[in-house]
């Protein structure tokens, strides 16, 4: 069956959209405002946050651009009036960064000023390595307008733990992530031990230091030590939480979390753009092809 799962994921993308949509079912918060906010609903009546990020990467235009800022501003809006425990993440490419920094920039300072107004959090995704530098340039200036803005650090990145300490500040809210980019090994950690290793001393050295540490893995290994680390070193939860992708199956890791009294937040997608997002998250996992198989069957 495992040969059979990982075959259907490799061929996926090159099947029709209608055959492919059972399988991102469980990865994508559908394609409307209305669909996204019922699943968060839902999700914080299971006792758990969430951060809502609108699919899509590069635009081809200021409209488009524009248009992706107005999206967001609407999302804001979706989220306070439904009293959601959610903030919103967003990639700047989405916002026209491949077009211009001038325009990333002032499309993410309007939209850090609508979630100031409106108490919604905002974090600002890391994407590949040639925009990392001006991302994290980016995100000191809006973090001026909105302290509730985030950034990312990908620890497959040797730079990670530089960038780590410019950023330290009582303000960082710092989502630690491993990163899914092909990189040049030149600048890139390769192997799974080292990228490991570099998660923890990234994520050790921010919960010890002032800001606020999002922990961002389904690696069971890691959320494990961690959370051993946290309680020898009697590191309050008000200084961290915890992270996952909606529809990756955790077991009841995330149940045992909350029960500790840690925060965990789920990272839901939504929007037009499912289909490739959810052709990657169904290679990393291809279980979950005969989950669905086998539903189907049932039904």
């Amino acid at each position: 069956m495992s040969l059979l799962n990982s075959s259907i994921a490799t061929i996926m993308p090159y099947l029709p959209k209608w055959f492919a949509r059972p399988f991102a079912k469980p990865y994508v918060a559908g394609e409307t405002f209305q669909s996204v906010i019922e699943i968060v609903k839902e999700i914080n009546n299971n006792g758990f946050s969430a951060t809502i990020d609108i699919l899509g990467e590069h635009v081809h235009s200021e409209n488009e651009a524009k248009n992706i800022l107005s999206q967001y501003t609407k999302l804001i809006n979706n989220i306070s009036k439904n009293n959601l425990d959610s903030t919103i993440s967003v990639k700047l490419t989405h916002l026209g960064l491949g077009l211009s920094e001038k325009l990333a920039e002032e499309n993410i300072i309007e939209l850090a000023q609508y979630g100031n107004k409106n108490n919604i959090g905002i974090t600002i995704d890391m994407e590949n390595s040639i925009y990392t530098s001006v991302t994290l340039k980016v995100f000191k200036k809006a973090l001026a307008i909105h302290e509730s803005l985030g950034a990312v650090i990908q620890a497959y990145l040797y730079r990670s733990i530089k960038d780590l300490k410019k950023l330290e500040s009582s303000k960082l809210n710092l989502r630690i992530c491993k990163g899914i980019y092909r990189e040049p090994s030149n600048i890139a950690m390769n192997s799974r031990k080292k990228i490991n290793e570099n998660y923890l001393l990234l994520a050790k050295t921010t919960l010890l230091g002032k800001g606020y540490a999002c922990i961002a893995t389904h690696d069971m290994e890691l959320i494990n030590h961690l959370e051993n680390f946290v309680e020898k070193n009697g590191i309050s939860p008000n200084k961290f939480e915890f992270q996952v992708l909606f529809g990756v199956p955790m077991g009841n890791k995330l149940e045992h979390l909350k029960e500790k009294g840690y925060k965990v937040r789920i990272y839901v997608p939504f929007g037009e753009a499912w289909f490739d997002y959810s052709i990657r998250r169904l290679k990393e996992n291809p279980k979950i092809i005969s989950y669905i198989i086998g539903n189907i069957f049932k039904k």
